[in-house]
Protein backbone atom coordinates (compact mmCIF):
# COMPACT_ATOMS: atom_id res chain seq x y z
CA UNK A 1 0.00 0.00 0.00
CA UNK A 2 2.77 2.45 0.90
CA UNK A 3 5.89 1.96 -1.14
CA UNK A 4 9.48 2.97 -0.72
CA UNK A 5 8.91 5.54 -3.48
CA UNK A 6 7.51 7.86 -0.83
CA UNK A 7 10.72 7.47 1.16
CA UNK A 8 12.99 8.34 -1.72
CA UNK A 9 11.17 11.65 -2.09
CA UNK A 10 11.50 12.39 1.60
CA UNK A 11 15.19 11.48 1.72
CA UNK A 12 15.86 13.57 -1.36
CA UNK A 13 14.35 16.50 0.53
CA UNK A 14 17.15 16.37 3.12
CA UNK A 15 20.36 15.91 1.13
CA UNK A 16 23.61 16.52 2.93
CA UNK A 17 25.08 18.82 0.31
CA UNK A 18 22.42 21.54 0.63
CA UNK A 19 22.93 24.02 3.43
CA UNK A 20 19.80 24.09 5.56
CA UNK A 21 17.52 27.07 5.07
CA UNK A 22 18.25 29.98 7.39
CA UNK A 23 21.81 28.95 8.14
CA UNK A 24 23.80 31.55 6.22
CA UNK A 25 26.27 31.92 9.08
CA UNK A 26 29.98 32.16 8.45
CA UNK A 27 30.43 29.27 10.87
CA UNK A 28 28.34 27.05 8.58
CA UNK A 29 31.24 25.45 6.77
CA UNK A 30 32.71 21.97 6.99
CA UNK A 31 36.34 21.54 8.04
CA UNK A 32 38.41 19.31 5.75
CA UNK A 33 38.58 16.66 8.49
CA UNK A 34 34.78 16.34 8.49
CA UNK A 35 34.11 17.23 4.87
CA UNK A 36 36.35 14.57 3.34
CA UNK A 37 34.78 11.50 5.02
CA UNK A 38 31.31 12.95 4.29
CA UNK A 39 32.18 13.24 0.59
CA UNK A 40 33.36 9.61 0.70
CA UNK A 41 30.08 8.68 2.41
CA UNK A 42 28.09 10.46 -0.30
CA UNK A 43 29.99 8.66 -3.08
CA UNK A 44 29.51 5.28 -1.35
CA UNK A 45 25.79 6.02 -0.88
CA UNK A 46 25.44 6.83 -4.58
CA UNK A 47 27.04 3.43 -5.32
CA UNK A 48 24.64 1.77 -2.81
CA UNK A 49 27.64 0.67 -0.67
CA UNK A 50 25.77 1.30 2.56
CA UNK A 51 28.25 -0.28 4.98
CA UNK A 52 31.11 1.71 3.43
CA UNK A 53 29.01 4.91 3.53
CA UNK A 54 28.10 4.39 7.20
CA UNK A 55 31.77 3.70 8.08
CA UNK A 56 32.73 7.03 6.48
CA UNK A 57 30.01 8.83 8.49
CA UNK A 58 31.32 7.17 11.68
CA UNK A 59 34.80 8.47 10.77
CA UNK A 60 33.41 12.01 10.43
CA UNK A 61 31.57 11.57 13.74
CA UNK A 62 34.86 10.59 15.44
CA UNK A 63 36.52 13.94 14.60
CA UNK A 64 36.90 15.94 17.84
CA UNK A 65 35.75 19.54 18.34
CA UNK A 66 33.05 19.58 15.64
CA UNK A 67 30.84 22.62 15.17
CA UNK A 68 27.06 22.45 15.61
CA UNK A 69 26.72 22.70 11.82
CA UNK A 70 29.12 19.77 11.28
CA UNK A 71 27.16 17.64 13.79
CA UNK A 72 23.96 18.52 11.97
CA UNK A 73 25.37 17.67 8.53
CA UNK A 74 26.72 14.33 9.78
CA UNK A 75 23.27 13.48 11.17
CA UNK A 76 21.65 14.39 7.81
CA UNK A 77 24.06 12.05 6.02
CA UNK A 78 23.45 9.27 8.55
CA UNK A 79 19.67 9.65 8.08
CA UNK A 80 19.99 9.41 4.29
CA UNK A 81 22.18 6.26 4.41
CA UNK A 82 20.05 4.55 7.08
CA UNK A 83 16.81 5.36 5.24
CA UNK A 84 18.06 4.13 1.86
CA UNK A 85 19.57 0.96 3.36
CA UNK A 86 16.37 0.21 5.30
CA UNK A 87 17.94 0.52 8.77
CA UNK A 88 14.78 1.78 10.45
CA UNK A 89 16.24 2.15 13.94
CA UNK A 90 19.27 4.18 12.79
CA UNK A 91 17.18 6.32 10.42
CA UNK A 92 14.60 7.03 13.12
CA UNK A 93 17.28 8.01 15.63
CA UNK A 94 18.88 10.37 13.09
CA UNK A 95 15.56 11.87 12.01
CA UNK A 96 14.59 12.44 15.67
CA UNK A 97 17.77 14.49 16.12
CA UNK A 98 17.09 16.49 12.95
CA UNK A 99 13.43 17.06 13.93
CA UNK A 100 14.57 18.38 17.31
CA UNK A 101 17.06 20.77 15.69
CA UNK A 102 16.22 24.44 15.22
CA UNK A 103 18.20 24.27 11.95
CA UNK A 104 15.58 22.10 10.27
CA UNK A 105 12.80 24.04 8.49
CA UNK A 106 9.23 23.13 9.49
CA UNK A 107 8.36 21.54 6.13
CA UNK A 108 11.45 19.35 6.26
CA UNK A 109 10.57 18.29 9.84
CA UNK A 110 7.13 17.20 8.67
CA UNK A 111 8.65 15.26 5.77
CA UNK A 112 11.04 13.53 8.18
CA UNK A 113 8.17 12.60 10.52
CA UNK A 114 6.31 11.20 7.51
CA UNK A 115 9.44 9.29 6.45
CA UNK A 116 9.88 7.82 9.96
CA UNK A 117 6.30 6.57 10.07
CA UNK A 118 6.37 5.22 6.53
CA UNK A 119 9.69 3.42 7.03
CA UNK A 120 8.44 1.78 10.21
CA UNK A 121 5.28 0.68 8.40
CA UNK A 122 7.25 -0.73 5.46
CA UNK A 123 9.47 -2.59 7.95
CA UNK A 124 6.29 -3.99 9.60
CA UNK A 125 7.22 -2.24 12.88
CA UNK A 126 3.61 -1.24 13.48
CA UNK A 127 3.90 0.14 17.05
CA UNK A 128 6.64 2.52 15.84
CA UNK A 129 4.57 3.36 12.75
CA UNK A 130 1.63 4.27 15.01
CA UNK A 131 3.79 6.52 17.22
CA UNK A 132 5.40 8.21 14.21
CA UNK A 133 2.13 8.75 12.36
CA UNK A 134 0.42 10.21 15.43
CA UNK A 135 3.38 12.58 15.92
CA UNK A 136 3.11 13.64 12.27
CA UNK A 137 -0.68 14.16 12.35
CA UNK A 138 -0.40 16.19 15.56
CA UNK A 139 2.16 18.49 13.92
CA UNK A 140 0.78 18.61 10.37
CA UNK A 141 -2.98 18.25 10.85
CA UNK A 142 -5.26 15.99 8.83
CA UNK A 143 -3.69 14.02 5.99
CA UNK A 144 -5.82 11.22 4.46
CA UNK A 145 -2.83 9.11 3.32
CA UNK A 146 -1.20 9.24 6.76
CA UNK A 147 -4.53 8.58 8.51
CA UNK A 148 -4.89 5.50 6.34
CA UNK A 149 -1.34 4.47 7.30
CA UNK A 150 -2.31 4.87 10.97
CA UNK A 151 -5.47 2.76 10.55
CA UNK A 152 -3.52 0.05 8.72
CA UNK A 153 -0.80 0.09 11.40
CA UNK A 154 -3.40 -0.45 14.14
CA UNK A 155 -5.25 -3.08 12.10
CA UNK A 156 -2.14 -5.09 11.20
CA UNK A 157 -1.14 -5.39 14.86
CA UNK A 158 -4.73 -6.48 15.58
CA UNK A 159 -5.57 -3.33 17.58
CA UNK A 160 -9.07 -3.34 16.08
CA UNK A 161 -10.50 -0.92 18.62
CA UNK A 162 -8.13 1.91 17.67
CA UNK A 163 -8.29 1.03 13.97
CA UNK A 164 -12.10 1.30 14.15
CA UNK A 165 -11.88 4.58 16.12
CA UNK A 166 -9.64 6.32 13.56
CA UNK A 167 -11.53 4.82 10.61
CA UNK A 168 -14.88 5.94 12.05
CA UNK A 169 -13.50 9.47 12.51
CA UNK A 170 -12.34 9.53 8.88
CA UNK A 171 -15.77 8.34 7.66
CA UNK A 172 -17.62 10.82 9.92
CA UNK A 173 -15.45 13.67 8.59
CA UNK A 174 -16.29 12.69 4.99
CA UNK A 175 -20.03 12.52 5.76
CA UNK A 176 -19.91 15.88 7.60
CA UNK A 177 -18.21 17.44 4.57
CA UNK A 178 -21.01 16.09 2.37
CA UNK A 179 -18.68 13.58 0.69
CA UNK A 180 -19.24 9.89 0.06
CA UNK A 181 -16.95 7.76 2.27
CA UNK A 182 -14.75 5.32 0.34
CA UNK A 183 -16.14 1.81 0.09
CA UNK A 184 -12.78 0.40 1.26
CA UNK A 185 -12.94 2.54 4.43
CA UNK A 186 -16.41 1.24 5.27
CA UNK A 187 -15.29 -2.32 4.57
CA UNK A 188 -12.28 -1.92 6.89
CA UNK A 189 -14.51 -0.48 9.64
CA UNK A 190 -16.87 -3.45 9.21
CA UNK A 191 -13.91 -5.85 9.45
CA UNK A 192 -12.84 -4.22 12.74
CA UNK A 193 -16.39 -4.31 14.13
CA UNK A 194 -16.66 -7.99 13.19
CA UNK A 195 -13.46 -8.71 15.15
CA UNK A 196 -14.77 -6.65 18.10
CA UNK A 197 -18.18 -8.45 17.93
CA UNK A 198 -19.80 -4.98 17.80
CA UNK A 199 -23.05 -6.12 16.18
CA UNK A 200 -24.86 -2.80 16.56
CA UNK A 201 -21.95 -0.81 15.09
CA UNK A 202 -21.59 -3.39 12.31
CA UNK A 203 -25.26 -3.08 11.35
CA UNK A 204 -24.93 0.72 11.17
CA UNK A 205 -21.83 0.37 8.98
CA UNK A 206 -23.68 -2.01 6.64
CA UNK A 207 -26.55 0.49 6.45
CA UNK A 208 -24.04 3.20 5.43
CA UNK A 209 -22.51 0.82 2.86
CA UNK A 210 -25.90 0.00 1.39
CA UNK A 211 -26.79 3.74 1.31
CA UNK A 212 -23.84 4.61 -0.91
CA UNK A 213 -23.01 1.23 -2.51
CA UNK A 214 -26.38 -0.58 -2.83
CA UNK A 215 -25.03 -3.99 -3.78
CA UNK A 216 -27.12 -7.12 -3.13
CA UNK A 217 -24.37 -8.62 -0.97
CA UNK A 218 -24.54 -5.63 1.43
CA UNK A 219 -28.32 -5.96 1.69
CA UNK A 220 -27.81 -9.67 2.43
CA UNK A 221 -25.21 -8.86 5.13
CA UNK A 222 -27.48 -6.34 6.84
CA UNK A 223 -30.46 -8.63 6.77
CA UNK A 224 -28.36 -11.52 8.05
CA UNK A 225 -27.17 -9.21 10.82
CA UNK A 226 -30.77 -8.41 11.74
CA UNK A 227 -31.88 -12.04 11.65
CA UNK A 228 -29.00 -13.18 13.88
CA UNK A 229 -28.79 -10.12 16.16
CA UNK A 230 -29.76 -11.30 19.67
CA UNK A 231 -30.71 -7.71 20.60
CA UNK A 232 -33.57 -7.55 18.07
CA UNK A 233 -36.81 -7.31 20.05
CA UNK A 234 -39.34 -10.19 19.62
CA UNK A 235 -41.92 -7.56 18.59
CA UNK A 236 -39.81 -6.82 15.49
CA UNK A 237 -39.83 -10.32 13.94
CA UNK A 238 -42.62 -9.35 11.52
CA UNK A 239 -40.68 -6.18 10.61
CA UNK A 240 -37.55 -8.21 9.86
CA UNK A 241 -39.59 -10.36 7.43
CA UNK A 242 -41.15 -7.28 5.85
CA UNK A 243 -37.84 -5.51 5.16
CA UNK A 244 -36.49 -8.78 3.71
CA UNK A 245 -39.53 -8.85 1.42
CA UNK A 246 -38.98 -5.19 0.45
CA UNK A 247 -35.28 -5.90 -0.27
CA UNK A 248 -36.28 -8.75 -2.59
CA UNK A 249 -34.52 -11.48 -0.61
CA UNK A 250 -37.62 -13.22 0.81
CA UNK A 251 -38.44 -16.14 -1.51
CA UNK A 252 -39.09 -19.28 0.56
CA UNK A 253 -42.76 -20.35 0.88
CA UNK A 254 -42.20 -21.10 4.60
CA UNK A 255 -41.02 -17.48 5.15
CA UNK A 256 -44.23 -16.13 3.59
CA UNK A 257 -46.29 -18.46 5.80
CA UNK A 258 -44.37 -17.43 8.96
CA UNK A 259 -44.73 -13.76 8.05
CA UNK A 260 -48.48 -14.13 7.50
CA UNK A 261 -48.90 -15.88 10.86
CA UNK A 262 -46.87 -13.16 12.64
CA UNK A 263 -49.11 -10.47 11.09
CA UNK A 264 -52.17 -12.42 12.31
CA UNK A 265 -50.69 -12.69 15.83
CA UNK A 266 -50.07 -8.92 15.74
CA UNK A 267 -53.81 -8.43 15.09
CA UNK A 268 -53.27 -7.07 11.57
CA UNK A 269 -55.27 -9.42 9.29
CA UNK A 270 -55.41 -7.11 6.23
CA UNK A 271 -51.60 -6.72 6.39
CA UNK A 272 -51.39 -10.54 6.65
CA UNK A 273 -53.55 -10.85 3.53
CA UNK A 274 -51.51 -8.23 1.62
CA UNK A 275 -48.27 -10.07 2.50
CA UNK A 276 -49.77 -13.40 1.50
CA UNK A 277 -50.96 -11.98 -1.81
CA UNK A 278 -47.41 -10.72 -2.44
CA UNK A 279 -46.29 -14.34 -1.96
CA UNK A 280 -48.82 -15.55 -4.53
CA UNK A 281 -47.89 -12.73 -6.95
CA UNK A 282 -44.19 -13.62 -6.73
CA UNK A 283 -44.91 -17.30 -7.36
CA UNK A 284 -43.57 -18.33 -3.93
CA UNK A 285 -47.02 -19.55 -2.81
CA UNK A 286 -49.59 -21.77 -4.51
CA UNK A 287 -47.08 -23.74 -6.57
CA UNK A 288 -45.61 -26.48 -4.39
CA UNK A 289 -46.80 -29.37 -2.24
CA UNK A 290 -47.88 -26.87 0.43
CA UNK A 291 -50.42 -25.21 -1.89
CA UNK A 292 -53.44 -26.73 -0.11
CA UNK A 293 -52.18 -25.66 3.33
CA UNK A 294 -51.45 -22.18 1.96
CA UNK A 295 -54.97 -21.91 0.52
CA UNK A 296 -56.41 -22.96 3.91
CA UNK A 297 -54.42 -20.25 5.72
CA UNK A 298 -55.51 -17.66 3.15
CA UNK A 299 -59.20 -18.55 3.64
CA UNK A 300 -58.69 -18.11 7.41
CA UNK A 301 -57.02 -14.72 6.86
CA UNK A 302 -59.80 -13.52 4.52
CA UNK A 303 -62.40 -14.41 7.20
CA UNK A 304 -60.30 -12.61 9.87
CA UNK A 305 -60.29 -9.46 7.72
CA UNK A 306 -64.12 -9.52 7.49
CA UNK A 307 -64.39 -10.09 11.26
CA UNK A 308 -61.94 -7.25 12.03
CA UNK A 309 -63.85 -4.81 9.81
CA UNK A 310 -67.00 -5.65 11.78
CA UNK A 311 -65.37 -5.09 15.20
CA UNK A 312 -62.94 -2.24 14.54
CA UNK A 313 -65.14 0.51 16.09
CA UNK A 314 -65.43 -1.56 19.29
CA UNK A 315 -61.65 -2.23 19.16
CA UNK A 316 -61.04 1.53 18.97
CA UNK A 317 -63.22 2.23 22.02
CA UNK A 318 -61.47 -0.51 24.03
CA UNK A 319 -58.02 0.71 22.92
CA UNK A 320 -58.79 4.24 24.13
CA UNK A 321 -59.15 2.80 27.67
CA UNK A 322 -56.09 0.53 27.51
CA UNK A 323 -53.15 1.32 29.85
CA UNK A 324 -50.61 1.79 27.00
CA UNK A 325 -50.79 3.12 23.44
CA UNK A 326 -50.07 -0.26 21.80
CA UNK A 327 -53.72 -1.19 21.14
CA UNK A 328 -54.39 2.24 19.55
CA UNK A 329 -51.39 1.72 17.25
CA UNK A 330 -52.82 -1.65 16.12
CA UNK A 331 -56.33 -0.28 15.56
CA UNK A 332 -54.95 2.71 13.67
CA UNK A 333 -52.78 0.50 11.49
CA UNK A 334 -55.85 -1.62 10.67
CA UNK A 335 -57.79 1.50 9.61
CA UNK A 336 -54.89 2.42 7.28
CA UNK A 337 -54.85 -1.08 5.73
CA UNK A 338 -58.64 -0.86 5.26
CA UNK A 339 -58.17 2.31 3.18
CA UNK A 340 -59.11 4.84 5.90
CA UNK A 341 -55.64 6.39 6.01
CA UNK A 342 -56.38 9.77 7.65
CA UNK A 343 -58.48 8.24 10.41
CA UNK A 344 -55.96 5.44 10.96
CA UNK A 345 -52.93 7.76 11.19
CA UNK A 346 -54.80 10.00 13.66
CA UNK A 347 -55.58 6.98 15.89
CA UNK A 348 -51.92 5.85 15.69
CA UNK A 349 -50.84 9.40 16.65
CA UNK A 350 -53.05 9.07 19.77
CA UNK A 351 -51.31 5.78 20.54
CA UNK A 352 -47.87 7.40 20.29
CA UNK A 353 -48.99 10.28 22.54
CA UNK A 354 -50.40 7.84 25.10
CA UNK A 355 -47.11 5.99 25.13
CA UNK A 356 -46.48 2.54 23.64
CA UNK A 357 -44.44 -0.10 25.50
CA UNK A 358 -41.56 0.58 23.11
CA UNK A 359 -41.70 4.11 21.60
CA UNK A 360 -39.16 3.22 18.88
CA UNK A 361 -41.17 0.23 17.64
CA UNK A 362 -44.28 2.44 17.79
CA UNK A 363 -42.61 5.13 15.64
CA UNK A 364 -41.36 2.48 13.21
CA UNK A 365 -44.90 1.15 12.70
CA UNK A 366 -46.34 4.67 12.41
CA UNK A 367 -43.74 5.44 9.70
CA UNK A 368 -44.66 2.24 7.83
CA UNK A 369 -48.36 3.15 8.04
CA UNK A 370 -47.58 6.62 6.64
CA UNK A 371 -45.72 4.94 3.77
CA UNK A 372 -48.66 2.58 3.16
CA UNK A 373 -50.93 5.66 3.04
CA UNK A 374 -48.70 7.17 0.34
CA UNK A 375 -47.21 9.89 2.59
CA UNK A 376 -43.63 8.97 1.66
CA UNK A 377 -41.86 12.17 2.77
CA UNK A 378 -43.68 12.12 6.15
CA UNK A 379 -42.83 8.43 6.52
CA UNK A 380 -39.12 9.13 5.98
CA UNK A 381 -39.23 12.00 8.50
CA UNK A 382 -40.85 9.70 11.10
CA UNK A 383 -38.46 6.81 10.44
CA UNK A 384 -35.47 9.15 10.92
CA UNK A 385 -36.58 9.66 14.56
CA UNK A 386 -36.41 5.94 15.40
CA UNK A 387 -33.50 5.29 17.80
CA UNK A 388 -32.30 2.60 20.20
CA UNK A 389 -30.24 -0.57 19.93
CA UNK A 390 -32.96 -3.25 19.68
CA UNK A 391 -33.08 -3.36 15.88
CA UNK A 392 -35.88 -0.83 15.34
CA UNK A 393 -33.43 1.87 14.25
CA UNK A 394 -31.67 -0.47 11.80
CA UNK A 395 -34.99 -1.54 10.25
CA UNK A 396 -36.12 2.11 10.03
CA UNK A 397 -32.85 3.08 8.28
CA UNK A 398 -33.39 0.31 5.72
CA UNK A 399 -36.94 1.49 5.02
CA UNK A 400 -35.59 5.03 4.53
CA UNK A 401 -33.22 3.63 1.88
CA UNK A 402 -36.11 1.80 0.20
CA UNK A 403 -38.46 4.82 0.36
CA UNK A 404 -35.95 7.56 -0.49
CA UNK A 405 -35.90 6.93 -4.29
CA UNK A 406 -39.72 7.02 -4.22
CA UNK A 407 -39.62 10.30 -2.26
CA UNK A 408 -37.22 11.81 -4.83
CA UNK A 409 -39.60 10.75 -7.62
CA UNK A 410 -42.58 12.39 -5.90
CA UNK A 411 -40.94 15.85 -5.73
Amino acid sequence: MFRAGLLAGVIAAVPFSVSPVGSALAADALSAKVGKPLQQAQAALAAHSYAKAMAAVDAAEAVPGKSDYEEYTITQMRAAIAAQSGDVAAATAAYDKLIASSRTPKDAKLQMMMAEATMAYTAKDYPRAVAGTEQYLKAAGSNPAMETLLIQSYYLQQDYKNAARVQQAQIDAALKAGKVPAESQLQLLAACQTQLKDQSGLNHTYVTLVSYYPKPEYWALILHGLITNPKVAPGLQLDVYRIRLAAGVLTAPSDFMDMTELAMQAGLPQLALDLMNAGYASGALGKDAGAAREAKLKAMVVKAVADKKATIAADEAAAANAPTGNALLTVGYNYVTFGQADKGLAVMQQGLTKGPLDPNIGKLHYGLAQAAAGHTADAIATLKTVAGENGARDIAQLWILKLAPAAAAHH
